[in-house]
C-alpha cells in the first residue's frame, strides 16, 4: 500500500533535486545527437573552445527546456507514478517565478553563447530545439492532441542540425537525412512508453496515442512507424556515409523491428518496456555509426 503522508523535504542543499529537473540524462542525448550532427558535417573542424562551446550550449538548452516541462507541469506531474517524484511535484523544490527567471536565463545563456562562438544558424537551432519541447510539445499540444509527440520531437533534430551548422552555416544532405531520422524516431520511442504507463498518462489527462486508439492499434502504429523510421535510417548511405553506418543502422533496425514486432504479438506493459530500450539502443547505434564512419 502506497504512503498517503506528504513528502519528506531535504534539510540540505537540494543539489540532485536540482539537477533532477534539468533531466541532465536526456539532455546528454540530446548532445550527442548535436555531435552527431557535427561528425556529419562537411565543414571545417571546430577549435576546442568552438567544440565545447556548441556542447555546453546544447546540453544547457536542452537542460532549461527540460526544467520548464517540469515547472509547467508540476500540477500533473504528482498524478503519474512514473513522475511524481519529480522535485516540483514533491515539493522538494518550491514552484516560483525564480525558476522561470533561471530557465529563461539559462536559455539565453546558451543561444547567445552558440551565436557568439558559432554562428547565427547554428544558434537558431540550438534554440529550436529546446522551444519545440518546452512550447510546442509541453504548452501547446501535450494535452490536446495525441499528435504531440510528432512534432514536439522535432526537438532532436534540431540538435542535429544545431551541430551541423556549426562547422558549416550551409546544410548538407547528410545532416538533413540525419534529422529526418531523429523525427521519425520520437513517436515510436514514446508511443512505447505511453502504452506502458498508459494508466499515467490517463490519470493526468495526456491523449496519447494508447489512450485515444488503444493498446492494440497503438502497437500496430509503432510496428508500421517503426519500419519507416528504419527504411529511412539508410537514406544517409546514399548521401556518403559507408559500410560501418550501414552495419549500425542495420543492427539497430534489426533489434527495433523485432521488439516492435513482439509488441504487436503480445501488447502488455513487459513488451512495451522492451520495445522502448530498443528503441534507445537503436538511435545510440545510429548515431555511434555515423560519427565513427565520418570521422574515422
Amino acid at each position: 500500500m502506497e504512503s498517503t503522508l506528504p513528502p519528506t523535504r531535504s534539510s540540505g542543499f537540494p543539489f540532485r533535486a536540482i539537477m533532477g529537473v534539468f533531466k541532465l540524462r536526456i539532455g546528454v542525448v540530446i548532445t550527442f545527437t548535436a555531435l552527431a550532427g557535427l561528425a556529419v558535417s562537411s565543414g571545417p573542424s571546430l577549435s576546442a573552445a568552438q567544440f565545447i562551446t556548441l556542447m555546453l550550449a546544447v546540453l544547457i538548452s536542452s537542460g532549461s527546456a527540460g526544467a520548464f516541462n517540469q515547472y509547467y507541469e508540476y500540477d500533473t506531474d504528482p498524478l503519474m507514478s512514473r513522475t511524481r517524484n519529480r522535485p516540483f511535484a514533491t515539493g522538494e523544490i518550491r514552484h516560483g517565478p525564480i525558476w522561470l527567471v533561471a530557465i529563461v536565463g539559462l536559455m539565453v545563456l546558451s543561444v547567445g553563447a552558440a551565436w557568439f562562438a558559432l554562428n547565427a544558424v547554428a544558434a537558431l537551432f540550438v534554440f529550436l530545439g529546446a522551444f519545440f519541447y518546452a512550447v510546442v510539445y509541453t504548452v501547446w499540444l501535450k494535452r490536446r492532441t495525441w499528435l504531440n509527440i510528432v512534432f514536439g520531437g522535432l526537438a532532436g533534430s534540431w540538435a542535429v542540425l544545431a551541430g551541423a551548422t556549426a562547422a558549416d552555416p550551409h546544410l548538407g544532405a547528410v545532416p538533413l537525412a540525419l534529422a529526418f531520422v531523429l523525427f521519425l524516431w520520437t513517436p515510436p520511442h514514446f508511443w512505447s512508453l505511453a502504452i506502458a504507463y498508459r494508466d499515467d498518462y490517463a490519470a493526468a489527462g495526456v491523449p496519447m496515442l494508447p489512450l485515444v486508439v488503444g493498446d492494440k492499434r497503438a502497437a500496430q502504429t509503432i510496428f508500421g512507424s517503426t519500419l519507416l523510421l528504419v527504411a529511412a535510417s539508410f537514406l544517409p548511405l546514399a548521401f556518403g556515409l559507408g559500410a560501418i553506418y550501414f552495419a549500425g543502422a542495420a543492427a539497430g533496425g534489426f533489434l527495433f523491428i523485432q521488439k516492435a514486432w513482439r509488441l504487436v504479438k503480445n501488447t502488455n506493459r513487459a513488451t512495451a518496456m522492451t520495445c522502448f530500450h530498443a528503441s534507445l539502443a537503436q538511435l545510440t547505434l545510429v548515431l555511434t555509426a555515423a560519427i565513427i564512419d565520418a570521422r574515422f
